[in-house]
């Protein structure tokens, strides 16, 4: 046969197996581009209008705790319905769940078994409904079902709609056999950032950390909108952590935005979401941060930096509820929580007027100070062991402990840049310290350089000074305050050891 025949021979498919063919296609693609299951299933519905041409539909999947049959997802059923609960092998939909094979009802009026539990279907002659229903099959066990409504055709040939929603049950059925593995993956995850967050982790004795503390705590449990504030490497991310794990979102996801790292270009993008060709490289619709917070917490960090034209869109936001997508024109209703925090002095940015006013005072609904490291120097040492124990697990070093003189240099020092300097600071003297406890020489040089250098001498003889006194108090610790002792593990003579304690004021009788 010819090209040229081969191609007059062909006749394409008839237009209801083309609209068929589409539907699974479009159903495929929304079970896999989701993240969310439920807006998943929500799209796979309304789907199933352009074909097989439901009226109405539901997917309804079995509740393991309760046994009950509960409907996951629905298409134009009133509220009231979406509540209906069945046993297994009640009514119609539950018998299909407990024999795992599909019914198909011609006529729901005529059907004594129909409950009618979601809606009071084909009352009159004239709108006479069939019903077909098909079990949701997970390992050749039915865990749900899904169902149709569709106008009374008499004589019609149920086999192809059954077939047909055959193949969308198992397309479901994929997505859920592959979701709930994740689903438990994750639920067991929050358990252990609930933990990892909870207050009492929260290192802090201080007079400033327990004013904060207590405040966190109080504002946990709600809903209200909290602005922290402080300096760079405080600790503000562990408390919008700690603020949402403590919250009733804490099931629902938890998105962090960090307005410093973005372009501001892409800002109203990230944040919103846009629609496919509203900019060049716009190929495909994207849910922005807001959106796939939905239910949850969203955490703006370093807010003071966006620009005047997003801080407009995002107090539409904070006022209405609500947004639209960069090139889109419905309004996209959303609810979640807003954790701002900011290390700039934001009063100042409103006398310039580089910051809303009106955003401010919608941010500013509860405000949270964080203390600056150097004002809670209580919590220094308490911090240091923690982050000592974190990381020597983690590098997998016996290092457990700080010796005196180190101790000393890490009270002395300013930390500029919080407790975010001291983790690394701790992490890098784990990693260089060769025994079980970190001397001032594991600190890094920042640490190593003296108040005030004396008249005799500059910062490489308090250094050298240091160091010995280090390596004589570690000694005598070891040896619980015997010369004797230090004098021999050190290999020098009892005359120079008792010199050098004396000359650094180190009593040994402190360690025995």
């Amino acid at each position: 046969m010819t090209g040229s025949a081969a191609r007059s021979s062909f006749s394409p498919p008839p237009a209801d197996d083309l609209v068929e063919l589409t539907t699974l296609f479009d159903v495929s693609q929304a079970l896999g581009g989701f993240t969310s299951l439920h807006d998943g299933f929500r799209h796979v519905m309304a789907l199933l209008r352009r074909h097989p041409g439901a009226i109405r539909g539901a997917l309804t999947l079995l509740d393991a705790e309760t046994g009950e049959l509960y409907i996951e997802s629905s298409l134009d059923l009133p509220a009231e319905a979406r509540l209906a609960r069945y046993r297994v092998g009640e009514g119609i939909t539950g018998e299909v769940v407990a024999s795992g094979r599909p019914i198909v009802v011609p006529d729901v009026a005529r059907e004594p078994r129909f409950l009618h539990r979601t809606l009071r279907r084909g009352i009159h002659p004239e709108d006479a409904i069939t019903f077909a229903c098909v079990p949701i099959l997970v390992d050749h066990r039915a865990v749900g079902a899904l169902s149709v409504d569709l106008p009374h055709r008499p004589g019609q040939d149920t086999a192809p709609l059954v077939r047909f929603l055959h193949v969308v049950a198992a397309l479901v059925a994929l997505r859920l056999k592959t979701q709930r593995p994740l689903e438990e993956e994750n639920r067991k995850l929050k358990e252990e950032l609930r933990e990892r967050y909870d207050f009492s982790h929260l290192i802090g004795t201080s007079r400033p950390m327990r004013d904060v503390l207590a405040q966190v705590s109080q504002v946990a449990g709600t809903q209200t909108t909290v602005l922290i504030r402080g300096e760079s490497g405080t600790g503000k991310e562990l408390i919008a952590h700690a603020l949402h794990y403590h919250s009733a979102r804490a099931a629902g996801p938890f998105v962090k935005v960090n307005c410093a790292a973005l372009p501001e270009t892409l800002m109203e993008s990230e944040l919103f979401g846009h629609e496919r060709g509203a900019f060049t490289g716009a190929l495909s619709r994207k849910a922005g941060r807001f959106e796939r917070a939905n239910g949850g917490t969203i955490f703006l960090d370093e807010i003071g930096e966006l620009s005047p034209a997003t801080q407009s869109k995002l107090l539409r936001v904070l006022q209405e509820r609500e947004f639209e997508r960069v090139g889109g024109g419905e309004p996209i209703a959303v609810d979640v929580r807003i954790i701002a925090a900011t290390h700039r002095d934001l009063e100042q940015a409103l006398r310039e007027r580089t910051f809303r006013e009106d955003l401010y005072y919608r941010l500013n609904v509860f405000p949270l100070f964080l203390p600056p490291l150097r004002d809670r120097k209580a919590d220094i040492l308490l911090l240091a062991d923690h982050f000592v124990e974190k990381y020597a697990r983690a590098h997998q070093k016996q290092v457990t402990r700080i010796t005196t003189p180190a101790i000393d240099m890490l009270m002395r020092y300013h930390w500029p840049g919080n407790v975010r300097e001291l983790e690394n600071v701790i992490e890098r003297s784990v990693v260089v310290a060769e025994g079980p406890a970190i001397h001032g020489r594991h600190l890094p040089p920042s640490l190593q350089v003296p108040e005030a250098a004396g008249p005799s001498g500059g910062a490489m003889k308090a250094m050298v000074e240091r160091f010995e006194a280090d390596i004589l108090i570690d000694a005598l610790k070891q040896t619980r305050g015997s010369v004797g002792e230090v004098t021999r593990l050190l290999g020098s003579t009892e005359r120079i050891i008792r010199y050098k304690l004396r000359k650094y004021r180190i009593r040994p009788g402190r360690y025995s």
